[in-house]
């Protein structure tokens, strides 16, 4: 990946070179070439150089028509690399989050909660579950209403952690979230035939397949809210596993 970083820097320079900032169609084009190259690259590893390409160029247009990478800073340059990159996969997903959410209709987007913040932030957009939030990729859908600071924080203090969750693992990140769930769902399954009848089975199975999935573990702990209330004690860790951002 630190060879692929040059036509991300690149990318910056060009975005920033102006006066003031490139206009979004500008900064759109620049950063949709980048994508491109970077997707290129990545994806001739494995024999897929030209779908790489179109997610990257996607993802870069996207994102630059609204500004979303932070090309100020080394965390921003990082995150556009990533998506085009080691989490193009991921990236893929948040694609089809984009358009799923456009279907639906009206998906309300919050350029307070995106721009120059390495995401895209939707009120509704595509969303499984009612009250939940979702993220794919770079993609946060479900936000709700974030005239509230509560659903602020959700996205800031956890959503935002698996937007860097996928980053960081790249094709493991849905191969680990999805195979967590398979097995807690299977485990959920049998340990409410077998000892916990007294619990509704629903919530004996999403305690295990989704609240404890050390993904979310981490992300509902830097959101300082281990464990959640909907959890069935006794069925995850006691303890945060990190530090909270913010109390």
């Amino acid at each position: 990946v630190p060879r692929d970083a040059a036509p991300a820097r690149q990318a910056a320079r060009a975005v920033t070179a102006s006066p003031a900032a490139a206009s979004s169609t500008q900064e759109a084009v620049l950063v949709g070439l980048a994508g491109a190259g970077l997707g290129a690259l990545a994806g001739s590893v494995v024999g897929l150089a030209m779908p790489a390409a179109l997610v990257g160029a996607a993802n870069g247009a996207i994102s630059g028509s609204r500004r979303v990478y932070d090309w100020s800073s080394i965390k921003g340059v990082g995150a556009f690399a990533l998506d085009s990159t080691w989490s193009l996969a991921n990236t893929a997903a948040g694609l089809a989050a984009h358009a799923l959410g456009a279907v639906r209709g009206e998906p309300g987007y919050v350029p307070a909660l995106s721009e120059r913040l390495n995401r895209h932030v939707y009120r509704r957009g595509f969303q499984p579950r009612k009250g939940f939030a979702i993220t794919l990729g770079n993609v946060i859908s479900g936000a709700g209403d974030v005239g509230k600071p509560r659903r602020v924080k959700l996205v800031t203090d956890h959503e935002d952690v698996h937007v860097w969750q996928a980053r960081a693992l790249g094709p493991l990140y849905p191969m680990l979230y999805v195979g967590w769930m398979a097995g807690g769902a299977a485990i959920g399954a049998t340990a409410w035939l077998t000892v916990l009848r007294h619990e509704r089975f629903t919530k004996v199975v999403e305690s295990l397949a989704y609240y404890a999935n050390p993904l979310e573990w981490w992300a509902y702990s830097r959101d300082d809210h281990w464990p959640p209330s909907a959890m069935i004690a006794g069925l995850g860790p006691k303890r945060p596993a990190v530090a909270a951002f913010a109390r």
